[in-house]
């Protein structure tokens, strides 16, 4: 009893103690021996590497160019990383709203947390951390090969890159006390399982009007002075800070009083002043309401009210279909807008087809010139793969998920007498014919804006309904080599390794098509430069259909028996 009596208390749990638990989980998986471990962590390595080399070119050849102009060259690289920053904070806050619902109020380690005698600030800041890693390293990993350029272009120094974090950290951290702030109060009101559907939504239609206005403002218009009735309008228009009062603005102006050697340290202290005044606000707001907060997220998972009327509707339409595929078929609908995540990417979406086809016809072509018909051809082309490139990352989103959706509840189907072909032929259906119908309409509606001759109509429908059908295929049957069964979140699946095997597959395809197509083309202008009268589709054209046809048909018909044979192998 007296060695009982003599211990000391034991140390109270800091933050490093809060958060260990999960970063040893995290790092126990990826030490977990997995036979493909080496090339997947190759090939992700080689993919990042290009992106970053490919962001670090454009703006690097962009800053580079604006150097060639001194007086107003610096200022327009100021104006760029501003806009860039205030789009950034733009998503960050947003993703902070989705990402501290989840840490704060449905994480699985709550429970023991909260009834743990830990401090209430310590547990505040711990999660707060949380949620900045979560919600920030996709932006922060974009912003480096962008910060590098404008290192090396500047001549920023060895010291550069601590200015450029010194500048991002409050710029990171007050999206996060903000997000994490006003989900608090929406869980005080409303319960946190409607909180998520309603941040969602909010989400979502606040990214696509962001997409919008900027798109609609057409910044471009930055690049061409001449709109402005004088020089000294438009320096003064870059000079003019967006907002003076935006966190956005102080990040830019610290960075660039760092290239450009200015000694003022204002901005620098506003974000860091500002950031910790936000924390601390945080957490008194954090300590009044959080224990009302969770003890409502507590509450059952509401009951999803499963509206008869579109299901009988549906229904009808797909009388002509066997029983089991019909049911299938209704099964994946049901999956799909029972989710508030699911469907209301549908929104966003939407968005970016609007925006595609609004850049489609902001193109310069048609401003009063006569446009060359070689020209409009490469253009139509070029516009083919682009399209089958929107269409794939599409797949990734809406089909590749499907069977992981299942979750571990697909044992009762794989155990049932239902045939597994129905399940798989019913989910490629669902998932690839509506997207059939969105790839003829935007190429349709694109084709006719740029004025496509006959000849490319017919090639660019037949070429992205045979891409979108593959496509489809690629995305289902990749999706049942790679599951992500125990994922929380339908929108993390297609990031996965699988995701990222997918979209390597589909671009590889797009460029063999592309490939296979460039001879007909080429010999199409050459006869029409050469005034050969061309009736009807040459052979050369449908030879490269007859040839894109089998290739995609490959792509469709072997994925897809190959992924029925991991489906009826595959144990749960």
């Amino acid at each position: 009893m007296a060695s009982w009596e003599t211990e000391r208390p034991a140390r109270e749990a800091g933050i490093l103690d809060i958060v260990a638990p999960k970063w040893r989980s995290v790092a126990a998986r990826m030490a977990k021996g997995r036979s493909d471990a080496a090339w997947r962590i190759l090939l992700l390595g080689v993919v990042g590497a290009g992106f970053w080399a490919g962001a670090f070119a454009v703006f690097y050849r962009v800053l580079k160019y604006l150097g060639t102009t001194p007086e107003i060259g610096g200022l327009l690289a100021g104006k760029i990383l501003s806009m860039l920053l205030l789009a950034f904070s733009s998503i960050l806050l947003l993703s902070n709203l989705v990402t501290a619902l989840s840490t704060f109020f449905l994480a699985k380690d709550l429970d023991m947390l909260v009834s743990a005698p830990v401090d209430w600030g310590r547990l505040y800041l711990a999660k707060l951390g949380e949620t900045l890693v979560h919600s920030s390293w996709m932006v922060a990993l974009i912003l480096v090969p962008i910060l590098t350029a404008y290192g090396v272009v500047y001549h920023g120094g060895w010291f550069f890159p601590i200015a450029a974090i010194g500048a991002l950290i409050p710029f990171f951290v007050l999206p996060t006390v903000l997000g994490t702030a006003i989900t608090l109060l929406l869980v005080n009101v409303f319960p946190a399982r409607k909180t998520r559907d309603l941040l969602t939504l909010i989400a979502i239609g606040a990214v696509g009007s962001v997409v919008l206005v900027l798109r609609f403002l057409r910044p471009e218009q930055l690049s061409r002075p001449e709109g402005f009735r004088s020089l000294v309008d438009f320096v003064a228009e870059l000079r003019t800070p967006s907002h003076p009062l935006l966190p956005s603005e102080w990040a830019a102006n610290a960075i660039m009083n760092w290239l450009e050697r200015i000694g003022d340290p204002l901005p620098l202290a506003l974000l860091w002043t500002t950031a910790a005044g936000f924390i601390v606000l945080g957490a008194a707001l954090h300590g009044r309401l959080f224990p009302v907060g969770f003890s409502k997220a507590q509450e059952g998972a509401d009951k999803y009210a499963a509206g008869h009327v579109w299901q009988k509707w549906v229904a009808r339409a797909l009388g002509f279909l066997p029983v089991t595929r019909r049911e299938f078929i209704l099964k994946d609908l049901r999956i799909f807008f029972r989710d508030t995540t699911q469907w209301s990417q549908l929104i966003l979406l939407a968005v970016l087809l609007i925006v595609y086809v609004f850049n489609i016809r902001a193109l310069p072509l048609y401003t009063g010139e006569r446009v060359p018909y070689l020209l409009i051809t490469l253009v139509v082309f070029l516009n083919q793969g682009l399209a089958g490139f929107v269409l794939a990352a599409i797949a990734a989103r809406f089909v590749f998920p499907s069977v992981s959706l299942e979750g571990r509840q697909l044992w009762l189907l794989k155990s049932s007498p239902l045939d597994l072909k129905e399940m798989l032929w019913s989910k490629y259906w669902v998932g690839t014919g509506p997207l059939l119908v969105v790839a003829l309409t935007i190429t349709a509606v694109t084709n006719e804006i740029l004025r496509a001759s006959p000849f490319m109509m017919f090639l660019s429908i037949v070429t992205i309904a045979c891409f979108t059908m593959a496509a489809g295929a690629l995305a289902l049957s990749l999706g049942v080599l790679y599951p992500q069964f125990d994922t929380e979140n339908a929108a993390q699946i297609p990031t996965s390794f699988g995701g990222l095997v997918f979209m390597m597959s589909a671009i590889l395809l797009l460029a063999g098509i592309i490939i296979i197509e460039a001879q007909p083309v080429s010999a199409h202008l050459q006869a029409y430069q050469m005034g050969i009268p061309q009736t009807g589709f040459p052979a050369e054209l449908w030879l490269a259909v007859g040839e894109v046809f089998l290739l995609c048909a490959a792509a469709t018909l072997i994925p897809l028996h190959r992924s029925l044979k991991k489906l009826e192998a595959l144990e749960l």
